[in-house]
């Protein structure tokens, strides 16, 4: 793979409900205060807020010539273990979100040719669906001959959300057609670059314990707030030097 200067991120709630969402949030904000401390370049493509001000869904793009090497080993599951805002009882609660990293392709890379595309203007929702915006802002886009749709909805103007919906379909295609031509290759080839594939849990962040643990390596460190705070250097480092 040629030189990667920007990846684009999607963190989805997974299992959990509410605290899901807000543990999307939490992760959104982490990783931004990372790419913040950096000196990462960085923007949101597309967002979906939950009613209580966590993530649905979140989308966005980091952009610095190493961005690729040290972000490609958050994808995946990851697991939160705390005691929920919402909880009353003061019950330990296990919620999940799934991290996408995408390495977003020079346009010479891909061939997506207009007339195969569908594209939508609607009106932008916030949460519970309630529409935020009166004018036709936001944008779907499908790609017909893939059945893949993209939105986008953070922009107050529709160019600016088209051309980020653009970018989501044009990473999500290359990403479709990498596991497609990783399907068809032998095992050890696949194992070498499974990281592109990975589906199952990572990494836990329990509050209680003050700990966070990444699974692949069965590493654990202390001091979580701090981690969430944006301070990732020594986990993603530690990767780097495990995974390759």
């Amino acid at each position: 793979m040629a030189e990667v200067n920007s990846v684009i991120m999607e963190i989805r709630a997974g299992t959990g409900g509410q605290e899901a969402a807000l543990f999307a949030g939490d992760l959104f904000r982490m990783y931004s205060k990372f790419a913040t401390l950096q000196g990462w370049k960085q923007r949101v493509l597309d967002s979906h807020l939950s009613e209580l001000g966590g993530f649905k869904e979140v989308v966005f793009e980091l952009s610095n010539s190493d961005v690729f090497a040290k972000m490609k080993y958050e994808a995946g599951v990851h697991r939160v273990q705390r005691i929920p805002k919402t909880e009353k009882s003061g019950r330990i609660h296990t919620s999940t979100a799934t991290v996408a990293v995408l390495p977003k392709p020079e346009s010479t890379e891909i061939k997506i040719r207009p007339d195969e595309l569908r594209i939508d203007f609607y009106c932008a929702s916030g949460p519970g669906g309630q529409y935020v915006n009166k004018r036709k802002t936001a944008v779907r886009i499908t790609h017909l001959p893939t059945g893949l749709v993209v939105t986008s909805q953070t922009e107050r103007n529709q160019l600016q959300n088209k051309e980020n919906a653009l970018a989501i379909l044009a990473a999500r295609f290359l990403e479709k057609t990498r596991k497609e031509e990783i399907a068809k290759m032998g095992g050890e080839r696949k194992a070498q670059i499974g990281w592109a594939m990975r589906a199952e849990k990572i990494r836990t962040y329990n509050f209680p314990q003050d700990r966070v643990t990444d699974h692949r390596i069965k590493k654990s460190w202390y001091g979580i707030e701090s981690i969430m705070s944006g301070k990732l250097d020594k986990i993603i480092s530690t990767l780097q030097k495990s995974l390759g």
